[in-house]
């Protein structure tokens, strides 16, 4: 199982960027059960303030609950996890707070990697961190252990 960060949805909807097809191929990837994976609460909420900010509410909305739909059960954040996520958080000088919690809740589920635009998740020794370029994207779709697949 993979965890999205919110560069994900966002870049999936967004406009043209160098992540946008790779993002959407994941996304009819998980769709249709080639890949299995979630998120948050918190990305798919970031996420809508992020689209509401070019879109209009109502287009934020229906996209934010296509993710819910689309990436549940979502991953729930425990006191445990963020009380991890805030050591992480105040280890590092790269990752910021909202992406330390993620990293925590995601290991605590051993999640097989999350995938992100946000680099500074490759500084986050207890997880592994794929972009979603071209070459992240087709790692998750290539069969195998390395696939994202795996329960």
């Amino acid at each position: 199982m993979i965890v999205l960060d919110t560069t994900v949805l966002v870049y999936a909807v967004g406009t043209e960027h160098r992540f946008r097809e790779p993002c959407r191929r994941l996304i009819a990837a998980i769709r249709n059960g080639d890949v299995t994976a979630t998120t948050t609460i918190e990305a798919i909420q970031e996420f809508a303030h992020v689209r509401a900010r070019r879109r209009s509410r109502d287009d934020a909305a229906a996209l934010a609950s296509s993710y819910i739909d689309l990436l549940s059960p979502l991953l729930i954040v425990e006191e445990a996890d963020l009380r991890e996520g805030l050591r992480v958080f105040a280890a590092s000088d790269q990752l910021g707070s909202f992406d330390a919690v993620l990293v925590a809740a995601s290991a605590a589920v051993g999640a097989d990697a999350i995938v992100s635009a946000d680099a500074a998740f490759a500084s986050a020794a207890s997880t592994t961190h794929i972009v979603p370029d071209e070459d992240g994207v087709a790692k998750l779709l290539r069969p195998g252990p390395d696939a994202g697949t795996s329960d």
